[in-house]
């Protein structure tokens, strides 16, 4: 046995702890009670607004996404993967000209072309996916 625990002194001095601990989350469960129905009564009031078209959007604000431009992609064996190196040439399925996909989490939200801004890449949106075709896309 543990040696704090062979003192009887200090075996009533938790017992007495956890009875005080007790009693306090008992007195608590009375005033949890009425917690639970205002937060019931926030969620229910926030719910409705939803429905009615109110949506709030602060919440999602400052959600940190990746965005990614995407210029083309191809696909290529391990054994070629293996054998590129400086100065190797990889073709992507994509014409020169064509617009760059704009992508946020992996999913395509726009097209764009690439622009220099202060000797820094940067890209020009040119078509932007409407938000019915988004959600479309995602089924």
């Amino acid at each position: 046995m543990n040696d704090e625990t062979d003192d009887p002194v200090d075996q009533q001095a938790m017992a007495d702890e956890w009875a005080a601990a007790m009693e306090e989350q008992t007195d608590a469960a009375g005033g949890m009670a009425d917690e639970v129905e205002k937060v019931e009564a926030t969620s229910l009031q926030e719910s409705q607004s939803y429905v009615q078209g109110d949506v709030n959007l602060d919440v999602v604000l400052d959600i940190p996404v990746t965005i990614a431009m995407e210029i083309g992609r191809t696909k290529i064996s391990i054994r070629n993967l293996l054998q590129l190196n400086q100065g190797s040439v990889v073709e992507l399925d994509r014409l020169a000209g064509e617009p760059m996909d704009v992508l946020v989490n992996g999913t395509l939200v726009a097209h764009g072309e690439v622009v220099v801004v202060n000797e820094k890449f940067g890209i020009r949106l040119t078509d932007v996916i409407s938000p019915a075709e988004r959600i479309k896309n995602l089924k």
